[in-house]
């Protein structure tokens, strides 16, 4: 009888250790259900001709194709010592040249002969221009007698083509699928039985056999909508459950209190809140009157608002005896707030305190850098309830701060937290306080549900009267130089009306950064990428000696002693600082409405989303607002194509979306959010936004039912796999 690998079994019972050791290192497989799930990334067909006209997109990188040969022809070279095979194949529309050295050639010379249809699979390189596989490794589909088993194979199949690497070609690895497929009939079905027969989804085994071996296309489209349905379903089990959890967990309600703090701070304002702002309001102060902690997430465009959303939040908190803490991720953007606030709130920022409002309390700053006597009588004032409101950076999550009664957490730009600072930080609280989650870095829908999918999303989208719009261009630095000439115009022009100028560079410039060696065939991208990315530091001092000389120019970085850096941006505030020379410290919370104009050097370094952030400093008055996109790449790069997208749209939700399919998933599902590789195999969050909205449901109906998941051990097993210890940890900080 033959032997069916269980599916937690390691690889080396069923395929020997050295191909088990290359499927672990290489790509991290080390079960017969871990191959199981290394789905193939498209099929060939076994009479088509795959293009080769995509393979220019992918130098240095490892492919597989099916092509026939056109011709084959021996070459000496060394007086005849030595030898080269050249082998020509095409797909009908595209061609592709085949190199092996040496001994090497004996084979393949009389193995690929022209008519010959192959797999051929090896890295893709260029030589003298053109395009080359050197050395490949190939497969045959050919029909004479020694290839009889693989064309008998092949003849009416669809030919899956796995994500490989140098050391396994992927029909190698389709030998060792073959190896395990067996035991996927061992498969236990996440699905209710309910959902799958509701929703047209074929069983998990069915599923499995199709995606590895399909008879058809339909197939392929079968097993795909299923187990995209599988990893949607099961992830947001994990989200619905946490959300249950909070759900249970005892928080103090927190009601506004009329004729309270808030009600005098609305009546001091001199605006009306914008709708969006109302409506968010009133759905956080609807969380927070309820006996469990609220978990809301607050996004807005750059400049709509969030922050005075959120002091209305913790005004209502204060109201009712409770105090807010306000977590932000840069000592600059910590005392940003503390001074928005502060000059907001008025006298009601200083109760307490002689001239102060009765109904005031105290806002304090709490930073790493603070003097101790400051420090001091921050962390008394908390202790003793004197304060309210707490602004601060990760100096607030420290042993030594403890709070009266913290009621409200507010996390600014969430991203740039670790879950455990945050989860430190609700921790401080005698019952767990209500969490507010911000961030100004628009996340599409689909990712919301996905990554921040225990939390409630509010979405504020309007931005307040008063606001004016921002033309961003891009500066072709290399190509047209008086581009940049101009710009540097642009900025004197608006100096000269009373407005104020950012420069944002990648880099500081006071670190060591070896030049790389530039190669006598290196082209104009390739110079722009090999030199250090344009520093704050060379780049203020030529501004100031050059195109603009006479104007006050400083500079702001993170490296800079926190005093001085608080001391530039009061001045820059006060509008004695006309240019400001920075890196992306600035990118969030910065609000001076002065600054009409900002040049973005080597704008091709930054992130779609990040430019969005950057831009949004300027137009935050009444004069519109000007951003110029300053670039040496190509005009035909990818990267330039980035700068065009932010440049055609100031919608950051759109800008969002394309940021996100212009990166792997995994950046924004795995690693970065969760300290884990991306569970995500087949679903897109873009793509599949119908699959995620439909899968959140189910699973908050499932959960609502059976929170411990005890009449679907099937989903609790594939539950537990997805959850080890690290994703655990995670959705548990929320």
């Amino acid at each position: 009888m033959e032997h069916v690998p269980a599916l937690d079994e390691d690889l080396k019972k069923t395929l020997g250790p050295a191909t088990a050791k290359v499927l672990a290192e290489q790509l991290g497989l080390h079960t017969a259900l871990d191959l199981l799930h290394h789905y193939p990334r498209r099929y060939a067909e076994r009479g088509e001709l795959t293009s080769l006209a995509e393979l220019a997109d992918q130098i240095d990188e490892h492919v597989t194709v099916v092509a026939q040969v056109a011709d084959a022809r021996v070459l000496t070279f060394n007086g005849g010592r030595g030898k080269r095979l050249e082998v020509t194949i095409t797909d009908g529309n595209g061609r592709l040249q085949l190199v092996f050295f040496g001994a090497g050639v004996h084979k393949p010379h009389k193995d690929l002969l022209p008519g010959t249809r192959a797999m051929f699979a090896g890295k893709v390189s260029k030589f003298n221009h053109k395009l080359q596989l050197a050395h490949p490794a190939y497969e045959p589909l050919g029909a004479d007698a020694s290839d009889r088993d693989a064309a008998t194979a092949f003849a009416n199949q669809l030919i899956p083509i796995y994500p490989a690497c140098a050391k396994l070609e992927s029909w190698k690895i389709a030998k060792c699928v073959d190896a395990v497929l067996p035991a996927a009939r061992e498969a236990v079905d996440p699905l209710p039985p309910a959902l799958r027969e509701g929703r047209g989804l074929v069983p998990l085994t069915e599923a499995l056999l199709k995606i590895h071996r399909p008879a058809a296309k339909a197939d392929i489209d079968d097993a795909r909508q299923r187990l995209k349905w599988d990893e949607a379903f099961v992830l947001q089990v994990a989200l619905a459950r946490r959300r249950h959890a909070d759900s249970q967990l005892p928080a103090v309600p927190r009601r506004p209190v009329p004729g309270g703090l808030l009600d005098s701070f609305d009546a001091k304002l001199p605006f009306t809140l914008t709708e969006g702002q109302q409506a968010v309001s009133k759905e956080i102060f609807d969380d927070l009157a309820t006996e469990h902690p609220m978990h809301r997430l607050l996004q807005g465009e750059v400049g709509s608002g969030k922050t005075m959303v959120a002091l209305r939040a913790m005004l209502a908190v204060v109201d009712c005896g409770g105090q807010a803490a306000m977590l932000a991720p840069t000592e600059v953007l910590a005392q940003q707030h503390h001074r928005s606030i502060t000059e907001m709130m008025g006298e009601l920022a200083e109760g307490g305190m002689l001239g102060g409002s009765d109904q005031g309390t105290k806002v304090v700053l709490l930073t790493g850098s603070m003097g101790m006597p400051a420090r001091r009588q921050a962390l008394l004032d908390l202790v003793t309830g004197e304060a309210g409101i707490v602004i601060g950076t990760h100096a607030l999550i420290e042993d030594k701060v403890q709070f009266h009664d913290l009621g409200l957490v507010v996390v600014d730009e969430q991203h740039r937290f670790g879950v455990e600072q945050r989860d430190a930080l609700r921790s401080k609280g005698k019952q767990p306080p209500h969490l507010l989650v911000m961030t100004a870095t628009p996340i599409p829908r689909t990712v919301a549900m996905t990554v921040f999918g225990d939390l409630e999303t509010s979405v504020l989208d309007q931005l307040p009267a008063g606001r004016s719009p921002i033309a961003t261009h891009v500066v072709p630095a290399k190509d047209k130089p008086h581009f940049l000439a101009r710009a540097w115009e642009r900025v004197r022009e608006e100096v000269e009306k009373g407005h104020q100028a950012y420069v944002v560079c990648p880099r500081i410039g006071d670190e060591e950064e070896p030049r790389k060696k530039a190669s006598a065939k290196a082209s104009p991208e390739d110079d722009a990428e090999r030199r250090p990315p344009l520093a704050v530091l060379d780049i203020a001092e030529q501004l100031a000696r050059g195109p603009l000389a006479g104007l006050s120019v400083e500079v702001l970085h993170g490296r800079m002693d926190p005093a001085d850096k608080d001391d530039v941006m009061r001045r820059f505030a006060a509008d004695e600082v006309k240019v400001l020379v920075a890196t992306t410290v600035i990118e969030v919370g910065v609000n001076v409405p002065n600054s009409t104009v900002m040049v973005i050097m080597d704008a091709d370094r930054f992130g779609v989303s990040q430019l969005h952030q950057l831009r949004g400093r300027v137009g935050r008055g009444s004069a519109p607002g000007l951003c110029l996109l300053v670039s040496e790449m190509h005009e035909a790069s990818p990267a330039r194509a980035r700068l065009a997208a932010v440049a055609a749209t100031l919608d950051g939700f759109e800008l969002s979306r394309i940021d996100l399919e212009q990166r792997r998933e995994g950046d924004v599902l795995g690693q970065a959010q969760s300290g884990v590789r991306s569970s995500l195999r087949m679903l897109a969050v873009i793509e599949d936004e119908e699959v995620i909205a439909q899968a959140r449901e189910e699973a908050t109906r499932v959960v609502a039912e059976d929170p411990e998941l005890e009449r679907l051990p099937g989903l609790r097993t594939a539950l537990d796999a997805l959850l080890d210890t690290e994703r655990e940890q995670y959705l548990e900080k929320g």
